[in-house]
């Protein structure tokens, strides 16, 4: 298998796979101590914003790196088993965009704390709950997708033939447990196992990457250096 070429290549899909699931477990611990529900995540908020605010912009980040691992992870399984592969990636990508969606209904209704004060927001935020939007089909794909991906790289021998290997896809199909949805605090036992479960089939696989070819250019790295703050600023100003 051939990584060097690939889209979109193995310094993205290796930084996606270990900073992704760290991410997301860094933004689970960082809100600990809050109810998981969004009656005490707005309440959490009102206490604390710059808490949540940093809780939760973690975890959208740690959702949106978690595609190009995916892709990795789903070339691998391709090489011998293309219809898993095809169908675990497909499932997962679509997945993390419901949950990018719910991360911004999330940052809308923290705003609403702001403007409207904690029980204004709380009653807004009940009364829309369970309005029809797009993406709610997307709750299938989030726990299905982190099902068969697993199943496919079982049967393709992604992470070795060992009981390493299996226990490796029995962890990644723990991310078909963490809860979803808006405005939900993921900070239980039951989630902290699953972004285990992700971190241990992912990291390794990430390190794997970023080990398997040259360093990257200089030029290269300075142009990322300098895109990544300077989109920040053309975003504030824009």
């Amino acid at each position: 298998m051939t990584i060097e070429g690939s889209i979109p290549g193995r310094w993205v899909e290796g930084a996606g796979a270990v900073l992704g699931p760290l991410l997301l477990i860094a933004a689970v611990l960082t809100r600990i101590g809050a109810d998981d529900f969004f009656p005490g995540q707005l309440a959490a908020y009102a206490a604390d914003p710059g808490r949540m605010a940093v809780s939760y912009g973690l975890f959208a980040a740690g959702v949106v790196l978690l595609w190009p691992a995916v892709t990795a992870l789903a070339r691998i399984v391709a090489v011998t088993h293309p219809g898993s592969a095809r169908w675990g990636a497909t499932l997962v990508v679509l997945g993390l965009f419901g949950r990018v969606f719910h991360a911004g209904v999330s940052h809308l209704a923290f705003q609403l704390v702001d403007e409207l004060g904690l029980a204004a927001a709380q009653r807004a935020v009940a009364d829309t709950y369970a309005a029809f939007h797009v993406f709610k089909g997307a709750g299938v794909c989030i726990m299905a997708g982190w099902i068969v991906l697993p199943a496919g790289a079982f049967r393709a021998r992604a992470f070795g033939a060992g009981p390493l290997g299996v226990a490796r896809c029995v962890a990644l199909a723990l991310g078909s447990v963490l809860p979803l949805g808006v405005l939900k605090g993921s900070s239980d036992p039951v989630s902290l196992l699953a972004l285990a479960g992700l971190a241990a089939a992912l990291v390794p696989l990430g390190v794997g990457l970023l080990r398997n070819g040259p360093a990257p250019r200089w030029w290269a790295v300075a142009l990322v250096a300098a895109l990544v703050p300077g989109a920040y600023v053309v975003g504030l100003v824009g």
